[in-house]
């Protein structure tokens, strides 16, 4: 027997309203469009082309996801019914033992609980047992994870790490880490091997078997990351990993093991990016696509065991104004944890700049410390399950990214797909699209594109030692996936601005404050994005003032700044009064529409509008200004 609302205390706030449609909200965003494009102004579409919708409501609801619990196959959901939250890892690249452990100790004391080493690629550790004794000495190795990268010199650096063990005294029952073997990573990265893949494979099958009685150390990492930083859409990036796996899986099948044994010696490594979302149905189409590897194997359950680690996006990093980097790395780790990831990496904000100093070490590690002991993001498996929006987004990342894995296999798999080139070319493109985007302002940067600042940013940090050239002969060679950020571009205007000492265009701001405001404020952020400075007011009423104002600035080019109304008025009178008073080049901002021809012969040099490519354009205006 039903009980009414009354005597349950339950109230219903949209009881006597009648029940909202899809149609009549559909009207209403057409009336507010006012004839613009839904498609095109509120239909976003990703890297891969998925279809992202402003609106999902109940019937976008998939059937597959209404069942599903976390702790289940196909682990969608997570693969742990109830959540422990993550491992909180920070990551050291130093060639110095000594100050190795100096920042590792640090790290543990301020609440990290497992440590990642980069060892060899010319400024990591030396792969001995010397070396990494020295840089974990003081470190409780029962109860810490190590975590090693170190492309081709896995093996020598697995048996140090080993050897330190034995010399501690750590029961094998009690060893946690990784050895991080990646062969096919490596070669993708570097563009090189010291032997052959098929050696490379065989001896990280044989670092599977010694750790047999290690049961929390894990011998080799199936990573996405190298795509990820080199331009690869999400899809791409999974597609890359789950072919990667299936290749260490093929290789340990060779080696003797079944994938039921092979499975809980592998993890897998993507990124964390800016886009939250997209992070978080990456992750969670990941654990899809990882059963659905080992389900075909015979070996469902063992996909449970396969770990994923998270480090926040290297692509996303900006040089300029790095403090932005903080909030880039908050919203990639939280994107991360309520993806479920099983150990997340958050990058100093000084990392493309050098080697992270103290406190950008103790700023990285309280992200994650505050995004899980205070804000709790662990506290509850897969939070994003059972949004029609996360739920669609994950069906149709895993639905791509498989697309592409059969593409890659049908090719013979990620080592031919390496040495054909095809990894590369396919990656090039989504890559040449998105620096597109970029260029175009169409996908912003903050403090880069978008609100750049200007001068000193009071950050530093010592440079990268330089990496030197390996002298070992390559035994396998491949074009390598190239690593960039996504600000590059306009950082290299921005270095040349530098170099040259800064550059300033005045802005012919016209008419009141609420007529020139928007425009005079875009131009300033979109000349700041290459180095340039305007020199902005509170506007001018007349052409003769701005051209009096013009030139006792000293700028030897201006830029017309305000309403489309106004500028009609005034920008042709304006353009003549500033080239009499000297300007070299003038420029406008907005589109001049049909009075082009006349603006040009009143003086207008070019038009400044969104949407044409910013970094050509700002490069061509440095050099008119050097």
């Amino acid at each position: 027997m039903s009980r009414s609302p009354s005597e349950t205390n339950e109230t219903h706030l949209a009881e006597g309203f009648p029940a909202a449609k899809v149609e009549q909200w559909r009207a209403l965003v057409d009336k507010a469009l006012k004839g613009a494009d839904f498609e095109k102004r509120l239909v976003r579409r990703t890297a891969d082309g998925l279809k992202i919708d402003p609106l999902y409501t109940r019937a976008d609801a998939l059937a597959s996801a209404a069942e599903a619990l976390p702790g289940q196959a196909p682990f969608t959901r997570g693969t742990k019914a109830v959540s422990g939250g993550w491992d909180i890892r920070t990551f050291h690249i130093e060639s110095d033992p000594k100050a190795a452990n100096t920042a590792i100790l640090e790290d543990l004391a301020g609440g990290v609980t497992s440590i990642g080493l980069q060892v060899g690629f010319g400024n990591g550790l030396a792969a001995t047992k010397e070396a990494l004794g020295a840089a974990l000495d003081g470190v409780l190795l029962d109860v810490c994870p190590i975590v090693l990268v170190a492309g081709d010199a896995f093996f020598d650096a697995a048996l140090a790490l080993t050897g330190v063990w034995d010399a501690r005294g750590v029961k094998a029952a009690e060893r946690q880490g990784s050895f991080g073997a990646d062969p096919i990573g490596t070669l993708a990265m570097t563009g090189r091997l010291s032997e052959s893949l098929d050696t490379s494979l065989a001896r990280a099958v044989a670092l599977m078997k010694i750790t047999a009685a290690s049961p929390r150390v894990q011998a080799m990492t199936a990573d996405g990351v190298v795509a990820h930083v080199a331009g690869a859409s999400e899809a791409q990036e999974l597609a890359v990993m789950l072919s990667t796996l299936v290749a260490y899986l093929r290789a340990a099948e060779k080696g003797g093991l079944t994938p039921a044994e092979a499975l809980p010696k592998i993890n897998v490594s993507l990124a964390a990016d800016i886009d939250e979302f997209s992070t978080i149905a990456k992750l969670r189409a990941a654990r899809r696509l990882i059963w659905r590897v080992a389900d075909a194997c015979g070996a469902g359950d063992a996909a449970a065991s396969v770990t994923i680690n998270c480090p926040t996006s290297y692509r996303m990093m900006a040089k300029r104004d790095p403090w932005t980097n903080i909030l880039r790395t908050t919203i990639a780790c939280t994107g991360a944890a309520l993806g479920g990831a099983d150990a997340i990496v958050v990058l100093p904000f000084t990392f493309a700049l050098g080697k992270p100093d103290a406190f950008a070490r103790r700023v990285a590690r309280n992200i994650q410390i505050v995004c899980q002991e205070e804000s709790h993001l662990g506290r509850v498996t897969d939070p994003a399950g059972g949004s029609w929006y996360v739920e669609n987004l994950t069906e149709d990342m895993a639905k791509k990214a498989w697309a592409i894995f059969q593409d890659i296999e049908g090719r013979g798999g990620m080592a031919a797909a390496l040495t054909s080139g095809y990894i590369q070319d396919i990656i090039a493109k989504t890559a040449d699209a998105r620096a597109k985007d970029i260029a175009t302002l169409r996908q912003e940067l903050t403090g880069v594109s978008a609100f750049p600042l200007l001068g000193d940013d009071g950050v530093h940090a010592e440079a990268w030692p330089a990496v030197a050239a390996q002298s070992n002969k390559a035994a396998v060679e491949v074009k390598p996936l190239k690593p960039h950020r996504l600000g590059e571009a306009f950082e290299a205007l921005r270095d040349a601005a530098d170099a040259h000492g800064g550059f300033k265009v005045f802005a012919a701001s016209l008419g009141e404050i609420a007529d020139h405001n928007i425009r005079t404020t875009w131009i300033k952020n979109y000349l700041a994005a290459g180095g340039i400075t305007a020199l902005i007011s509170d506007g001018y009423k007349t052409p003769e003032d701005a051209a009096a104002a013009f030139k006792a600035s000293g700028a030897t080019a201006a830029c017309i700044c305000s309403s489309d109304a106004v500028n009609a008025a005034l920008a042709q009178p304006t353009a003549e009064a500033l080239k009499k008073a000297g300007a070299k080049l003038v420029l406008m901002a907005g589109r001049p529409g049909d009075a082009e021809a006349a603006l040009k012969a009143a003086g207008v040099d070019q038009f400044l509008f969104a949407g044409a490519d910013a970094v050509a354009t700002l490069k061509g205006l440095q050099e008119h200004l050097r």
